[in-house]
């Protein structure tokens, strides 16, 4: 028969993307959802719904009952405030893990975090992934389990990123970092792939980067966001073409950077949640979001084929195609 795969997500970024990949790996699926989504890249096979959220038991109970494996890649990115960023990543995760330790304790257990969880002093965000990898411990009692630490994620479907590519086309690239930063980059596919792979690897902590796990300096990823920004649409003689050279880039000063992270706090608790805030700032100018081939999840298992500058590219004809990035 085959194997059932319990999801928490699905509808976000990343799990719409993870679903694919799970029903290629030939996992039946079962996801936890408010009302049945519309799954942008969801997989043909159907996908059966199980009404309701992670604030409740007894939802999450019926969405794992059966299953082989658990994987919760519920979460938020943004928040008004660290009790936001705890409820969505640390609640939600002792939830999904509870769930699973007591109605499916055989199944496989992975959780999706992030690479910040490393350097929780950094940002609420960065803290409560971290925590909510310590309550998922917890509830295990040394039953095994995966974490997955992906670094900066891009792809078809991302909101987040859409606004580096629209400034990529500027004369001058701003970049936040000076030259010694090192920052990992992978693509949704390759991540989905991972998290696929995860139900079969060995209980651990797994970083999940591109083949460049040493990471990229902000000049090389600048260069390839306008490279991908700026290439012209297939069929359309008159469209922009790519740049010659990379735009000149200009590393903004630390104040203004902090400065930009104070008036988004301020936007959070008047106007509610973006994106920038002064923890996203601070983990912009952390030096060190490299990986190294050791953390990553075995090589039999999964490995990244996607690399950053057609990954870009890839990323940006979806956007065109969306409308959501001008040809």
């Amino acid at each position: 028969m085959t194997r059932l795969a319990a999801v928490t997500g699905a509808g976000g970024f990343v799990g719409s993307h993870v679903l694919p990949a799970l029903a290629a790996a030939g996992w039946r699926l079962r996801i936890l959802a408010r009302r049945s989504p519309e799954l942008a890249f969801g997989p043909r096979d159907p996908v059966e719904t199980t009404p309701g959220s992670l604030s409740d038991p007894e939802a999450l109970r019926a969405l794992v009952d059966g299953a082989d494996a658990v994987i919760h890649i519920a979460g938020a990115v943004k928040a008004r405030s660290r009790d936001g960023f705890l409820a969505a990543n640390a609640d939600g995760a002792e939830a999904a893990a509870r769930a699973w330790r007591e109605t499916a304790p055989g199944a496989r257990f992975v959780l999706l975090s992030s690479m910040a969880a490393r350097e929780p002093q950094l940002s609420d965000y960065a803290a409560s992934k971290r925590e909510g990898e310590a309550r998922v411990a917890a509830v295990a009692q040394g039953a095994p389990f995966a974490v997955l630490r992906p670094c900066a994620v891009y792809g078809p479907g991302d909101r987040a990123t859409l606004p580096l590519f629209r400034s990529a086309r500027l004369p001058v690239q701003v970049v936040p970092g000076g030259e010694e930063a090192r920052i990992c980059m992978v693509s949704v596919w390759d991540l989905a792939a991972a998290v696929a792979a995860a139900v079969e690897a060995p209980a651990g902590i797994y970083e999940v980067a591109d083949a460049r796990t040493g990471g990229y300096g902000w000049r090389e990823i600048a260069a390839a966001l306008a490279a991908a920004a700026g290439e012209r649409p297939e069929g359309e003689a008159d469209g922009p073409p790519a740049p010659a050279r990379p735009a000149p880039t200009l590393r903004t000063p630390r104040p203004v950077l902090q400065a930009v992270g104070r008036l988004g706090d301020l936007r959070a608790r008047l106007l509610g949640p973006g994106m920038v805030g002064s923890g996203k700032i601070r983990e912009a100018l952390h030096p060190d979001w490299s990986s190294a081939p050791e953390r990553q999840l075995p090589a039999a298992l999964w490995s990244a084929r996607i690399d950053l500058a057609p990954g870009l590219a890839a990323t940006a004809r979806w956007y065109r195609a969306q409308g959501w990035l001008r040809p």
